[in-house]
């Protein structure tokens, strides 16, 4: 069976790379983690989690500790010791058999293994059993060095609702980094690990995305092909973003109608952007404090100088 489904094959096809990945596709998604995959998932401060609420939203989502809270006892399995932060959308999307995604990552060195299982919630634990299972290239992270660090500080929400405020959109177009959770839309049923929740890494200079109202435009950069993200999209047009700040710890979680854009003048006036991402913003959460982790300066990815800015207006 093809490890991709699909809506990833189309855009595969779309872009002349389907047979290429056809081939590569069951090599290199394995249904178990390799050892340096279990091992890697124990030396983390955090985890990013992909999850779908009852309505088919996904929703973008961090799990963290102190490295060691989470670890693999078997290749299939993935046990993670932490609860939701407080207001993050994961409190109401955890359940037993909830299709999930992951992605762990590792900042400062730039490593990031990506898989998609299944929760099931034993002893106050999240065991995560293993669906997909694969490595992503380092590209377009930028390597700032994350340190678990409880926070006292008082949590609250400081908006939400079906819109941006104007705070929201200062934390976007500073951003240099976002997580973005997707799901095929069979995902909560799925009998097959391809039909599953996934949630990736997006990231550029300052500025990269766009903000207008309440729509949001994103490059798409030269990648692995896999095309997890936008085959999902392409077959279930929904999108779970998660923003960070990495100074105060706050947290920007955003549902959103996405689609992706293919060719035309706002295309070519980004340098390196193979297709834009388009998000219209549908709900908000902007969450002060509560986020344990605190993070090093950044140093820009190399792979981001060939890649240009939005023009000014």
């Amino acid at each position: 069976m093809t490890a991709f489904h699909a809506g990833e094959q189309a855009l595969q096809a779309r872009v002349g790379v389907q047979a290429q990945m056809a081939q590569i596709g069951p090599r290199v998604m394995r249904d178990h983690m390799p050892d340096q995959h279990r091992e890697f998932f124990g030396l983390l401060p955090f985890v990013v989690v992909g999850s779908m609420d009852t309505q088919g939203q996904p929703w973008a989502s961090v799990l963290a500790g102190a490295p060691g809270f989470m670890h693999a006892p078997d290749p299939t399995h993935l046990h993670i010791h932490a609860q939701p932060l407080p207001h993050d959308p994961l409190q109401r999307t955890l359940h037993e058999g909830a299709a999930l995604g992951l992605l762990g990552m590792q900042p400062h060195t730039r490593r990031r293994n990506r898989m998609n299982g299944t929760a099931h919630l034993q002893d106050g634990a999240l065991v995560v059993e293993v669906g997909q299972s694969f490595g992503n290239c380092p590209k377009y992270i930028q390597a700032r060095e994350p340190s678990w660090t409880p926070d006292a500080s008082a949590t609250q929400v400081i908006h939400q609702g079906a819109a941006l405020d104007e705070a929201a959109r200062d934390m976007i177009r500073t951003a240099d980094t976002f997580f973005i959770a997707t799901a095929h839309p069979q995902a909560a049923a799925a009998t097959e690990a391809r039909h599953g929740v996934d949630v990736s890494h997006r990231g550029g200079a300052p500025g990269f995305v766009k903000v207008e109202g309440h729509r949001l435009t994103v490059p798409d950069f030269v990648g692995n092909q896999f095309f997890n993200t936008l085959g999902n999209i392409a077959v279930h047009p929904l999108a779970g973003l998660l923003f960070m700040d990495f100074e105060r710890g706050d947290r920007l979680y955003l549902a959103a109608r996405a689609s992706v854009v293919w060719d035309g003048a706002e295309l070519a006036s980004f340098a390196g952007a193979q297709r834009l991402l388009r998000m219209e913003v549908t709900q908000v959460v902007h969450v002060q404090g509560g986020l344990p982790l605190r993070w090093g300066p950044a140093e820009r990815s190399p792979h981001l100088a060939g890649t240009g800015y939005w023009p000014s207006r």
